[in-house]
């Protein structure tokens, strides 16, 4: 047997070759931007509804935008708008008025040679193919922003749709010093339009969505397997975000949810610190991001594989929720918010009320602490009106849960949908076994 050093050194050399052939094996990402048209199409649209009004917004920057695991990350309204993923530019869209025609700018910065060394080489707006790259009408260098843009500004009166958050102060700022723009302009925020266009899917996000939401099953598929007593929150989670990558995915869209025993009832429980034991339920609340379209899927597992009675009483209590607001449904009347007549949450919230109770004999509908629903799209919690009737087009989960801290026992469904063109819904996501037989059946236990 070789000296203890010695095999120390041979385990390291296993554990890094070990993590090189996983990292081999994972396929190589590739970010599908869709066609060029398609951002023109909600360019235009939005330009339907400014008016007179121009809107002007920026991409983030290198530094507001960076992920300690993915590098840079667009401005979601920015890449809407788009589809261009690097730092640093700004566009401008303006309706056509008697005065000026259709307008559509995209401001690139100019090159920085020295900065490429170390980011790579980055489109500017003097090169030849700047047009069929970006799929603009105009493609201008990032100094002429301002000259363009009160170029196009109408007078007397003069409206800017912006993004007035606090990570866009610094463009705007320097776009309103040394009256860079007349004293008859004022800024209004563009995130209520912006937020209504982005509501309905087209059919290049519905199909980003799928792919994000297909990685997500199958990471569901191999966390059931790889549960069972002993084995690490964290473990999981591993094998979870090794299978977003799998999938083609470039990372997860939030922070993966594995909590087990107590943890299970903790809605936003990250740590992922703790170890599984026999007995448990475990929540594993995921979802991948493709492409930057997220996914949102969660599933209640049984660590031991096999339900008890109080468990499985719990978890169909919270299953018969889902398809009961699933059941009720109706596109151009239903709503995800919590209040109306019309409310998927009220459905879920009743029939929860009205099957079951706690270990003191009362209702367990106060064991459900959250909303049904949120829209999915470039965002995990999507933009959206929460008491708009929902559409066709779009894309929102459906997630009743309950959560009893003092039965150590949390359940959460939750399956992300989309409202198809003919009004009725299309789970994404039910590829990923929920009903206790099928789960316990997964589980090989």
């Amino acid at each position: 047997m070789p000296p203890a050093d010695a095999r120390d050194t041979i385990a390291r050399m296993k554990r890094a070759l070990a993590l090189l052939t996983l990292l081999l094996a994972l396929p190589a990402f590739a970010f599908d931007r869709q066609p060029g048209g398609d951002y023109k199409a909600r360019r235009e649209r939005l330009a339907a509804k400014l008016g007179r009004s121009v809107l002007v917004l920026f991409a983030g920057t290198e530094d507001e935008g960076q992920n300690a695991t993915r590098g840079f990350r667009q401005d979601n309204d920015f890449f809407y708008l788009t589809g261009w993923s690097e730092p640093g530019a700004a566009v401008v869209v303006a309706a056509a008025t008697d005065a000026r025609p259709y307008t559509e700018i995209l401001f690139l910065p100019a090159q920085n040679v020295s900065q490429e060394r170390w980011t790579g080489p980055k489109l500017t707006a003097a090169r030849a193919d700047a047009l069929s790259v970006t799929g603009f009408d105009r493609v201008e260098p990032l100094d002429r922003l301002r000259d363009e843009l009160v170029r196009v500004l109408p007078s007397p009166t003069a409206v800017v749709q912006t993004d007035l958050s606090e990570p866009a102060k610094a463009p705007l700022a320097w776009l309103r010093r040394a009256n860079a723009f007349p004293n008859y302009v004022s800024f209004n925020d563009a995130d209520p339009v912006l937020a209504e266009l982005r509501l309905t899917k087209d059919a290049g996000e519905i199909a980003l969505i799928r792919k994000a939401t297909n990685a997500t099953v199958e990471a569901h598929r191999a966390a059931a397997k790889a549960v069972k007593a002993g084995a690490s929150e964290n473990e999981v989670a591993g094998l979870i975000e090794y299978n977003f990558r799998r999938g083609g995915c470039e990372s997860s869209a939030f922070s993966s949810i594995v909590g087990s025993g107590l943890n299970s009832t903790v809605l936003h429980y990250a740590a992922n610190s703790g170890t599984m034991a026999a007995g448990d339920v475990v929540v594993i609340d995921i979802g991948a991001e493709c492409s930057m379209y997220a996914s949102d899927v969660t599933r209640t597992l049984p660590v031991s594989g096999r339900f008890t009675p109080r468990q499985r009483e719990i978890y169909d209590i919270v299953l018969g929720a889902q398809n009961a607001a699933v059941a009720a449904f109706q596109s151009g009347v239903s709503t995800i918010g919590r209040i109306g007549g019309s409310s998927l949450y009220a459905v879920a919230r009743d029939y929860i009320n009205t099957h079951g109770k706690d270990i003191h004999g009362e209702p367990l509908g106060k064991y459900f602490i959250h909303g049904l629903s949120h829209y999915v799209g470039l965002e995990v919690h999507d933009t959206g009106s929460v008491t708009a009737p929902l559409l066709p087009g779009a894309v929102f989960t459906i997630e009743p849960g309950i959560y009893i801290p003092e039965e150590k026992i949390g359940v959460r469904i939750e399956d992300t949908y989309v409202v198809r063109a003919d009004g009725t819904l299309d789970c994404l996501s039910c590829g990923a076994v929920k009903t206790a037989v099928e789960i316990e059946k997964a589980m090989g236990k």
